[in-house]
Order: C-alpha cells, then sequence, then structure tokens
C-alpha cells in the first residue's frame, strides 16, 4: 500500500470539460486547473481525483495518468487517484507500467481506481465489445497487480494471454487497486478483487459493506472513495442559481451515455430544480454539510475519502475556488474533528 492510507481524508475531482458554450482555450483551462490544484493542497485537501472518458466533444480528459504525473509534480502530499480508469479500454501491461511509474514519481502517492465502463461509443472506438466488460475488467486487474510484484509473469486467460513478461522498474509504493462499480453484481466483483471501493453516486457503499462477507472478508477491511455531489457554500441556493445549468450539462451527458441505461429511455433533465426535486443534487450551507458529511463517515467507517469536483463543466476556476475554500475552512475542519474523535471513543471502549 501507499502512504497515509487509513486516514480519512478530503479531496476535489475534475474531469477537464471544456463544453462549447462555455469555452476557454485548453492551454489556460489547465493551467489555471493546476494551479488550483496546488493551491488546494495548501488549503488541507489531501486527495486528488481523475476520471475518464474518450471521443467527447468537450474534451473530457482521456489522459487522467498523463495528467496524475503532472500534479504530482506540483504537490508535496496529496494522493492522487483514478475514479476511474475505464480498463477494459487498455491494455493492462501499459497501464500497470504507466502506473509503476506515477507512484514512483510520487513517492507512493498514487492510487489505482478502475471500472468497468459502460458508454458503447468508447468500446467500438477501442474495438472492444461491451458484452466482454467484466471479464476484461477482471482479469485486467489481476494482470495489473502480478506486473508490479516484479516478476516474469505468464497468464492465460479469455481476454489476455501474457507470456514470460516482467515489468521494471517495480513500483515501491504499488498503488492500491480501486474498483467503481453501480450495479448490484458489479459491487460484489469490486469487493472480491478490489483493494477498495469508489463510490460515484454515494449510493453503493453500503452494499459493498454487505458484500465484503459474501466474498470471504471482514467488512472491517472495507475501504470506501466517495465522490459527493452537493454544492456547498454559504448561500447554496444563490450559487445553484449561478452554476446550474453547468450541472444540468454535466447530467444530461451522462444520460446521454448511458450511465442509468438506454439513453433513449431515460429523460434528460430540463432545469436546475428538477435535478435538486430528483435528489441528485443536494444544496447545503457549512452546518448541514457537517452534520451530513459526519453522518456519511459514521454510519460506514470504512469511508476513506470524501472528494467533491472542483468545478462544474464549464464553470470558471475562480467560481469553483470559492466553494472549494468555504469547504475547507468551513466544513472540512469540523468534520475531521468529529472524525478523529469518533475515533478516540472508539479507542477506548
Amino acid at each position: 500500500m501507499g502512504k497515509n492510507q487509513d486516514q480519512v481524508t478530503f479531496g476535489l475531482a475534475y474531469d477537464f470539460r471544456n463544453p462549447e458554450q462555455w469555452r476557454k482555450p485548453t492551454e489556460a483551462l489547465y493551467k489555471e486547473t493546476l494551479d488550483q490544484i496546488a493551491w488546494a493542497e495548501s488549503l488541507g485537501f489531501r486527495s486528488v481525483w481523475l476520471t475518464e472518458h474518450h471521443f467527447c466533444d468537450d474534451g473530457y480528459t482521456p489522459s487522467p495518468l498523463t495528467i496524475a504525473a503532472a500534479i504530482g509534480a506540483r504537490t508535496q502530499h496529496m494522493q492522487i487517484g483514478t475514479n476511474l480508469l475505464v480498463l477494459p479500454l487498455h491494455d493492462p501491461i501499459r497501464v500497470a507500467e504507466d502506473a509503476a511509474t506515477v507512484s514512483i514519481l510520487t513517492g507512493g502517492r498514487f492510487r489505482l481506481g478502475v471500472g468497468q465502463g459502460y458508454h458503447e461509443e468508447e468500446f467500438e472506438g477501442f474495438g472492444r465489445k461491451l458484452v466482454n466488460r467484466p471479464s476484461l475488467l477482471e482479469e485486467g486487474v489481476e494482470v495489473i497487480r502480478r506486473a508490479w510484484t516484479g516478476e516474469v509473469m505468464n497468464f492465460s486467460g479469455k481476454r489476455f494471454n501474457v507470456e514470460d513478461v516482467r515489468i521494471t522498474p517495480v513500483p515501491e509504493n504499488p498503488p492500491p487497486l480501486l474498483v467503481g462499480a453501480l450495479a448490484d453484481p458489479a459491487i460484489e466483483r469490486a469487493a472480491r478483487i478490489g483493494d477498495g471501493y469508489l463510490d460515484t453516486l454515494n449510493a453503493g457503499g453500503a452494499k459493498y459493506v454487505d458484500a465484503l462477507p459474501k466474498v470471504g472478508k471482514d467488512p472491517a477491511v472495507g475501504r470506501i472513495y466517495s465522490l459527493q455531489w452537493p454544492i456547498i457554500d454559504e448561500d447554496p441556493e444563490k450559487a445553484w442559481a449561478e452554476i446550474g445549468p453547468h450541472s444540468v450539462y454535466q447530467w444530461n451527458e451522462y444520460i446521454g451515455w448511458g450511465v442509468f441505461g438506454p439513453p433513449d429511455q431515460i429523460p434528460r433533465y430540463e432545469s436546475p430544480n428538477q435535478l435538486v426535486e430528483a435528489g441528485m443534487i443536494q444544496l447545503w450551507d457549512a452546518s448541514t454539510a457537517v452534520e451530513q458529511l459526519s453522518g456519511i463517515l459514521s454510519a460506514r467507517p470504512q469511508t476513506k475519502d470524501l472528494h467533491f469536483f472542483a468545478q462544474l463543466p464549464g464553470e470558471s476556476v475562480e467560481s469553483g475556488s470559492r466553494r472549494v475554500e468555504y469547504l475547507a475552512t468551513k466544513v472540512m475542519p469540523e468534520v475531521l474533528r468529529a472524525a478523529s474523535q469518533s475515533e478516540r471513543e472508539e479507542g477506548t471502549t
């Protein structure tokens, strides 16, 4: 495992999207975002998470491991992770090499989070079949794990065959291999093959904990890394009035890619208020956020990280930074203080 894996951390998530209606020069967006991440570390954020999609008109990043290395060069303490890399689209040997390199460059601060994906156009673009996702994911995870041992590897599966391969350099701190999932069978698979679970909708954590005994694991060793979606602001309703259209864009794009099922069967959101009414977005001030986030940690002590989008697609970095600072100064210290007190109390019982 890498360093500091057992401490609860707060983090930020990024997709580097640059939609046409709010487009700015991509080089400027990347520079401003990297500057923001370095600044966020100085505020106390201890994780940053990158995601992956391909062939998107809005530039959704296809290269999270490249960006992870750049972030590593700009930061000192942050854990850097993928939530998530769509593993079935990749050669697992190549992923093992690149992830090992990022781990070495960052002194063991990297977490490799993977999932099976869902966007059919991506699979077609890479010559893979959507129906083969489970075996591509499971075999890919096994190949990566074996590759990181530094030993000569032979593997024969349904999707991959590897003969007499040994990757170097070997990561001195092999990244934890985290697995994301939404459907019940996929969550149980994540519990079985993963070192932790990526909960992208804050809905699968309880199912993951329940699945651990089924796959022969003690729930106490479970690890959840949870992406949160609330808008946290001193005046969240005012903030939502300004940035709500960006969130509508974000959710409708996910629907169009098939994350919730066949795109032609899932209605799109027409207004920001519909997102709130559907429970997809919560509007919290600091006191509500402290209560809600502390409740998550209390209910599922397996939760090791809570991370939040630093800005929505097309929202300016400056706008997102205001919420980032509010989260860092008004919410994060109180939640971490409560979590630390809870740990001390458990240690005395």
